[in-house]
């Protein structure tokens, strides 16, 4: 193949290879974009690019226009009704008043994490007091026991869906592989997924607790009952859908495939690995990103009742004291919920995106 001196072209074409170049980055870019839930930025690109500004402005209007509006919208519909509700505890708030809790808790947070640092200054400060006595064997690292902020809530329940999402995964992936590969394995994990696949958290939390107390019968472990009664609801609801979608991928592989590896003579952990774990994954991820939407919903029911020091608890203390300000911070608590879970399905699907060629989202 013959190079093209970048000399010989003529300053059009010279302008054509610019612009083929710059949209070839627009396109790479843009795949990331939709990770992200940015895609509108693509058609912003291209226009400034020249590329058909008009036909842009239509993709702009639709991915960032008519959601802004509706936004726009939802708030003015929010604003204009909440007054007309009345509840013991007064009117529902409105999104000024959501905001100014939203402010309050923020600053809260701020306040309590210096309150933090300064009892942890004066702990250090007595240590080594203590080791310049010579009394090294007094010095003790003693735990802040303040409450916990907003922001160490919103972390403990990211932390409690997580821990009870892997133990899901761990136990649903190799499950659905079998159930794909054997008919014997499909057959007799399809009429205990159809019983307990439908069963709701609050019936699985009493079961749990009255486990967890009786096992876990110490109270100096690295885990907290409450947090494990929590992160166990969240795997016996969240596992299905892995399980699910895992037997589906690996039961729906290529025959042709399957010959192959027959003919191949691969044993069983050279199939499952470079055979049917690379054809599946895209279902394996689809069924991850429904489990772990799954026990993000659930994981607020099981914190409420466990009482789990997680976005759970808080919703359920903001309504058992019942001040004025409780029904807005709920609702900040609502949105914080949502906003959390758009964004670990997006840390999903980025995930999916690396390490599958699928573009369904």
């Amino acid at each position: 193949m013959t190079a093209i001196d970048p000399d010989s072209l003529t300053a059009d074409e010279a302008r054509d290879a610019r612009r083929a170049r710059l949209f070839s980055r627009i396109t790479t870019a843009d795949k990331w974009l939709q990770v992200l839930g940015l895609s509108w930025i693509t058609p912003v690109l291209r226009a400034a690019a020249g590329d058909n500004p008009k036909g842009q402005l239509t993709e702009i209007w639709r991915l960032l226009g008519v959601p802004v509006l509706a936004i726009g919208l939802f708030l003015f519909a929010w604003a204009s009704l909440a007054p007309q509700v009345q509840t013991s505890l007064g009117a529902i708030p409105g999104p000024s008043e959501v905001w100014t809790e939203a402010v309050n808790l923020h600053k809260d947070a701020q306040n309590k994490a210096a309150s933090e640092a300064r009892f942890q200054e004066r702990v250090d400060q007595r240590n080594a007091r203590l080791i310049e006595q010579g009394r090294a064997d007094e010095v003790k690292d003693i735990a802040y026991t303040g409450a916990p902020s907003y922001y160490d809530q919103i972390a403990t329940s990211i932390g409690t869906v997580f821990f009870g999402f892997l133990i899901a995964s761990l136990i649903a992936i190799p499950l659905g592989i079998a159930a794909g590969l054997s008919p014997y394995a499909n057959a007799a994990l399809n009429p205990l997924i159809q019983i307990f696949k439908p069963v709701s958290p609050l019936a699985w939390l009493p079961i749990v607790t009255m486990v967890v107390s009786a096992v876990y019968v110490t109270n100096d472990g690295l885990f907290a009952k409450s947090f494990l009664v929590s992160a166990i609801t969240v795997t016996l609801c969240s596992l299905w859908p892995t399980l699910i979608n895992t037997a589906l991928g690996v039961g729906s592989i290529d025959k042709d495939l399957v010959s192959v590896s027959k003919v191949l003579k691969m044993n069983t952990y050279t199939k499952i690995t470079k055979l049917v774990l690379p054809s599946a994954l895209p279902l394996i991820f689809t069924g991850l990103r429904l489990s772990l939407g799954v026990g993000w919903m659930v994981l607020i029911a099981a914190e409420m009742l466990a009482q789990n020091p997680g976005l759970g608890k808080f919703v359920w203390d903001e309504f058992q004291n019942g001040s004025s300000q409780s029904l807005a911070k709920i609702i900040v608590a609502v949105l914080t919920i949502g906003i959390i879970g758009f964004l670990l399905d997006r840390v999903m699907y980025a995930l999916q995106s690396l390490f599958t060629f699928t573009n369904n989202r």
